[in-house]
């Protein structure tokens, strides 16, 4: 810690200080603020010259001024303390206590901002995770390391998703133990307690880890809590061998903090009023999840991602789609006709899917069904387009078919209860029930020997049924 403290050099603008003369200051370097009487606020270093260093204070400049504020720099970046004992706790965005509990004792401190994993030292993303919900399990299938983010805009039930994905998500494979980081970025006091409250209702508490920034809090806690929690992710998955899941909710709020930050630094605005870095900045994030050679954790990350007027095309979204590895969409047209979890397939994609499910990790017939059922909702979808034009009762034999799968197929296997949990055998055995609603001809992306295997009827029964 610095022996200085610099007074009556101080300028403030917002919630930041510029400490002209200050020299030797380090990026992220941490601040101690003293407010002319017995107390103190933490801030954190934003930018570093030879004439001055900006600092943002976490608590807010009210009160403060030039003739009693004093800043003294603490020669340290933020960091935290991590052990095991992090599980079942909350905390704030600077992973602080933020449930009256004792502060985690430990010997080992690392910083917050971490580092992204060295690409030749990750390991490919393999082992299926098994979400219990069909249209994320049979068709967006998650798989052990991968990024994958959820688009949702604004009054869709996200929430309600996060919670029974977070509730139910286990590996097939129980090989290691299984942890939850959630880390919530300008949400409300409402919202924080739903969360809690869910996980503590469920009994699974035990094994998350909450970091929640509240939208009264400093902007800066906001773009620490991400890095907080992934903090604590990489201790327990690359230190305890714990597969990991981190929930990051929502980018969107991040990214406006590290505008509203950008803004107050007087920095040139690029899309949308956002930092030219915001790409860079998100990748810093999104990078730390993966596996790692040699270990025996990893981190899974699913952050959430809400369209600003539902514009996919946003920089959000835009630049978080090039980082990560597909995408679940979550669609208002669903909702609004009370399909819940309104998960639509169609955008949705999850890039690793291929290399988590199959023979040796789910069933054999799983891509084959899922690439029917796609194409089969797909041409339901175009169908049910085409009759609000000619109207149903124009529509051929087989088109008629198809309009009844698209919408038992909404109805059946995409709206799925909160606390309806389906495992991966039985989401399959659901999507073949679904196929015979159509004719066995229609039925080109899997084999004969999968619908006789797993089909209810055989081939020849559907076609003396024809």
């Amino acid at each position: 810690m610095s022996e200085i403290e610099w007074r009556n050099t101080l300028d403030f603008g917002g919630n930041l200080i510029t400490v002209r003369g200050a020299r030797g200051i380090g990026f992220d370097e941490q601040a101690e603020i003293s407010a002319g009487d017995t107390t103190t606020r933490l801030g954190q270093t934003l930018a570093t010259s030879d004439t001055e260093v900006v600092v943002q204070v976490f608590e807010g400049t009210r009160g403060l001024t030039r003739e009693t504020a004093g800043v003294r720099f603490l020669g340290r970046v933020p960091d935290m303390v991590v052990s095991e004992a992090l599980l079942g706790r909350v905390f704030d965005g600077l992973g602080r206590p933020r449930d009256g509990g004792p502060p985690i004792l430990g010997h080992r401190r690392e910083p917050l901002r971490g580092v992204p994993i060295n690409p030749v030292a990750r390991e490919y993303p393999r082992e299926f995770i098994q979400t219990g919900i069909s249209s994320i399990d049979l068709l967006n299938s998650l798989v052990r390391g991968q990024k994958l983010p959820i688009f949702t805009g604004s009054g869709l039930p996200h929430q309600r998703l996060l919670s029974q994905i977070l509730r139910q998500a286990r590996l097939l494979e129980a090989s290691a133990p299984f942890a939850v980081i959630f880390v919530a970025m300008g949400i409300s006091h409402t919202d924080a307690r739903f969360f809690h409250d869910a996980f503590r209702d469920e009994g699974v508490m035990e094994r998350v880890s909450m970091f929640l920034n509240l939208a009264d809090d400093p902007t800066m806690a906001c773009l620490a809590a991400p890095r907080a929690g992934l903090t604590a992710a990489e201790y327990l998955a690359f230190e305890q061998d714990y597969h990991v899941l981190v929930i990051l909710t929502d980018m969107t709020n991040y990214a406006t903090a590290l505008r509203e930050i950008a803004t107050a630094r007087n920095e040139v605005p690029a899309r949308k009023g956002y930092p030219g870095y915001l790409y860079s900045d998100l990748a810093e994030i999104y990078e730390r999840a993966g596996r790692v050679q040699g270990r025996g954790g990893s981190i899974t990350l699913i952050p959430v991602v809400t369209l600003p007027n539902g514009d996919i095309t946003h920089p959000v979204p835009d630049l978080t789609g090039y980082i990560t590895e597909g995408q679940l969409v979550l669609s208002r047209d669903l909702h609004g006709r009370g399909v819940v979890p309104p998960v639509d397939v169609l955008p949705s994609l999850s890039r690793l899917m291929k290399d988590g499910i199959g023979p040796t990790h789910t069933r054999d017939d799983h891509a084959n069904l899922a690439n029917q059922l796609y194409a089969a909702y797909a041409e339901g979808r175009r169908i049910r387009d085409l009759a609000t034009v000619v109207g149903e009762a124009d529509l051929a034999g087989v088109d008629k078919l198809y309009l009844k799968f698209a919408d038992a197929f909404e109805e059946r296997f995409i709206a799925q209860g909160p606390s309806e949990e389906r495992s991966v055998v039985q989401s399959l055995d659901l999507g073949w029930s679904l196929l015979e609603l159509l004719p066995v001809d229609e039925l080109s992306r899997v084999t004969e020997e999968q619908i006789s295997t797993y089909g209810r009827r055989p081939r020849q029964e559907q076609e003396h049924d024809g």
